[in-house]
Parts: structure tokens; sequence; C-alpha cells
């Protein structure tokens, strides 16, 4: 018989994660049915999964799933489904842990701006005082492990406050530099925007997730 305790130490990967096999189902002009179909159970096996196990290894090669698979292969697999939804809200979660990692001192430069007009939301996102690039990095990272290691609608509303606090700095950013740079007043306007956009979807998804209706 199985221990228990071992399969809680080692949850193995779902297969449908192979990026090769991904590349053929596009390839193969496969039904957008299915597409779902695997989208839904690979996120599904990958919070069960993290979840499941006590081993702070798992959970970290988790929260660094992009570096084994690629950020391309990421956005395949859950990228174009619903934003209330496992796999939409995972999309998310990952792609914010990405852009940190990729630009960590940007994204300090508006955070730092930003909490001082949202002081209920950074309290809420958990971010250390004053913000840093490391200090970010550490809070993305704390914020993907909370997905399988605590609450996860409460990691989904960490992600939404870092979210719209962010959009704060990036917003005031914009008007700085309106007027001499038109076109990076856009860029960072626009980008603003979409973040607020992604706060209102996870805030959303945490919802569903509380009464059992995010999969």
């Amino acid at each position: 018989m199985t221990n228990s305790s071992d399969k809680r130490r080692h949850p193995r990967r779902p297969t449908m994660f192979s990026p090769g096999a991904l590349d053929a189902h596009s390839s193969g002009g496969v039904d957008p049915a299915e597409v779902s179909e695997i989208a839904h159970e690979s996120a599904a096996v990958l919070v069960g999964a993290g979840r499941a196990t006590e081993d702070p290894d798992v959970t970290r090669r988790l929260v660094r799933l992009v570096d084994e698979l690629g950020m391309a292969t990421v956005a395949q697999l859950w990228g174009a489904q619903p934003p209330v939804s496992l796999p939409g809200a995972l999309w998310r979660l990952y792609a914010i842990h990405e852009s940190v990692r990729r630009d960590a001192v940007g994204a300090a430069i508006d955070y730092d701006l930003g909490r001082h007009y949202a002081d209920v939301q950074h309290a809420v996102a958990g971010a250390a005082e004053p913000p840093s690039p490391d200090g970010l990095r550490e809070l993305v990272d704390s914020i993907l492990s909370g997905v399988f290691e605590g609450d996860l609608a409460v990691a989904l509303e960490r992600a939404a406050a870092f979210c719209r606090v962010t959009s704060i700095g990036r917003a005031h950013r914009a008007d700085d530099h309106d007027g001499h740079d038109e076109p990076g007043a856009s860029a960072a306007t626009r980008s603003a925007a979409a973040l607020l956009g992604t706060a209102h979807d996870l805030e959303r998804a945490a919802a569903a997730w509380r009464v059992g209706n995010l999969t």
C-alpha cells in the first residue's frame, strides 16, 4: 500500500505541462473546448499538488514555474482563460510575479509612489517599508507561495492590492511625463489602467474561491 505521506512529499507534475505537447496541440488545430479543459485540469492539478505537500522545495519549484516552462508556455496554457477561473487567476499571478522579477527597480518606484495614496491596499499587499527591489521580489514570492501554502483567496487579494498600489504610482509617473514625453506618458497610463483591470479580476476570483466557485 502506498504511504500517504510519500504522496504529500512528492506530488507529480501533470504531463499536460509539457511544452512539446502544448505545441503539438496548437499546431494541430485543437478544439477550443479541449484547450479549456487542459487549462482547467492543469491548474487544478498544480494547485492541488502544491497544497497537498508540506515540502518547501516543492513550493519553491511551483513559484519558479516560469523558470522551468518559460513564460510563453504558461501564457499558452492559461493566458486565454476567463479572468474568474482558476487558470485565469494563476496566469495573472504568474504574470505579476514575472513582471516584478524582470523589472524590480521600476516596480519599486511605482509601488513607492502609490503607497502614499493607498494606505489600506498597501497594508493588504504586505510590502516592506520602504519598498525596495529586493523587497518587492520577496513580496511577489510570498504572494505566489500563498497559493500553495495558505488561503488562496488571501493570495489573490494581496496580488490585487499590489496591482492597485502600483497602478496609482504608475499613473502619477505618467503625469510626470505628460507634456515632455508623450509616448512614455501614454504607455504608463495604459499600463496603469491594465493593472487596475487585473486588480478587479483578482478580487472577483478571490470572491469566487471563497464560495467554492473558482474552477
